[in-house]
């Protein structure tokens, strides 16, 4: 139905996280209708990105450094460091102007059925930095799905006599009712209430 090169760029679209067959064709109609120096703006964007953006040495997140921002800063809590499946998680974190410490991007979550392993992610990493010495406490905030409950359980395994490990606390969102919550997110929130 399209030509080889426009089924070429909707097949290309269509693979990235979110976008289906019908967005990638709507999203390659637009680059088709756009001006010519708009799409090739776009393709430069991606060009540099991939040739620019590394994975940071120390904690995995993304850099056009050696290290982060965050692993840069030396106004940043050394002591804690705070464990998340990408680097997306750590935008969110740094969102919230709470978390202080450093971070450890693990590269994804145990998920044996799709053949990641613990070796494919950065765990060993991770217990090294901590063995290396002054690391007080590991804050695990893996998502809470069966593959991040997963990773966070075995991190927590590895980490066992090297550092205090605790994981982020879940249950209902603010905002959120009673009656659509399932049970384990309220059985969470009842194990993790507080005194007002």
């Amino acid at each position: 139905m399209f030509s080889p090169a426009v089924e070429n760029l909707v097949t290309q679209l269509a693979k990235l996280p979110g976008v289906g067959r019908r967005s990638a064709q709507r999203l390659a109609f637009h680059l088709l209708s756009a001006r010519p120096e708009e799409a090739l703006e776009l393709a430069h964007a991606i060009e540099e990105v991939k040739a620019r953006v590394r994975f940071c040495r120390e904690c995995g997140n993304l850099t056009e450094e050696e290290l982060c921002e965050v692993c840069a800063d030396p106004r940043r809590d050394r002591t804690v460091i705070c464990v998340v499946e990408q680097p997306v998680d750590v935008v969110s974190l740094e969102r919230t102007h709470e978390f202080r410490g450093l971070y450890h991007v693990l590269g994804g979550a145990l998920s044996p059925l799709d053949g990641v392993e613990p070796s494919d992610l950065r765990i060993d990493a991770l217990v090294a930095r901590i063995e290396r010495g002054g690391v007080e406490e590991v804050v695990l905030a893996t998502n809470p799905t069966m593959t991040g409950e997963a990773t966070a359980a075995y991190v927590a395994d590895r980490l066992r006599g090297r550092a205090r490990v605790t994981r982020l606390a879940s249950g209902l969102p603010v905002g959120g009712d009673l009656e659509y919550a399932d049970e384990v997110t309220l059985g969470r929130a009842l194990a993790g209430r507080r005194d007002m």
